[in-house]
């Protein structure tokens, strides 16, 4: 234990002294280490000035750089794009609620536009890294889908990036149907999976493991298709897909027989 000394002290023996003098020896050996240190520190400043001011420097640029760049690229981006994406989505809005020919030809106008404004596939051309630009690539992506366009609809598809509860998995699940139109049911229960296991929310989760369980009856995969069909069972019951599951349950069953 340390004992408190006052001012002026004086030891009393010779071992007293030694031990005083030990103390006095080793905080001199700590302040000489750092001063040391503090020398040597400041001697690589010295040295090195040029160098840290070429940090310093590019930081700042790099700072400003993207500062500048949101306030007068990114942001009037967004904002035509945006601008840009209302007459394509009009024409979007309208095939969904359309039939036929009539329903092709608008999905056409949303993709390559009309009116004086870009179709979907310009605006992901030209904006793609707006928030604009990235929803435009879902839209063409289904925009094609729905006009048989199958390996175009793969593509736009594949470079959405959301994550949204519901887009993302719909994106993927989109790429699934896809591959399923292309006669690649392989491919499409893949992707069917990975939608189903994204999110677990009850519309988009029971709506990709029945389409998977629908795919796996079909490739003779009756084991996969019952554990599918279950967990819609188990976890979603109130789903609209729930009611469907006794029948390719029956199927699936019916194959391990």
């Amino acid at each position: 234990m340390a004992t408190y000394k006052k001012r002026g002290y004086k030891p009393s023996n010779k071992e007293e002294q030694h031990k005083v003098a030990e103390e006095e020896s080793t905080t001199a050996e700590v302040f000489n280490t750092l001063d040391e240190g503090a020398g040597r520190t400041e001697t690589w400043v010295a040295e090195n000035q040029n160098l840290i001011y070429i940090i310093v420097g590019v930081a700042v640029v790099v700072v400003l750089g993207y500062l500048g760049y949101e306030r007068f690229i990114q942001e009037p981006n967004e904002a035509e794009a945006a601008n840009e994406m209302a007459q394509a989505q009009n024409y979007f809005d309208a095939a969904l609620r359309s039939t036929g020919t009539q329903s092709d030809s608008l999905y056409t106008l949303a993709l390559n536009g009309g009116e004086g404004k870009y179709g979907f596939v310009d605006i992901a051309e030209n904006y793609g890294s707006t928030d604009a630009g990235n929803l435009a690539k879902y839209n063409a992506g289904f925009a094609f889908l729905n006009t048989g366009k199958y390996q175009e609809a793969i593509d736009y598809l594949e470079d959405f990036e959301s994550d949204d509860e519901i887009l993302a998995a719909l994106a993927t699940g989109g790429i699934g149907d896809a591959f399923m139109q292309l006669e690649q049911p392989e491919e499409a229960l893949d992707y069917y999976v990975k939608a189903a296991e994204m999110r677990s929310n009850s519309f988009t989760a029971p709506k990709f493991l029945l389409k998977a369980a629908i795919t796996a009856i079909e490739l003779g995969e009756a084991d996969d298709a019952e554990e599918y069909l279950l967990k819609i069972e188990n976890e979603y019951p109130d789903a609209p897909e729930a009611e469907q599951v006794p029948v390719y349950l029956g199927q699936a069953q019916a194959m391990n027989q």
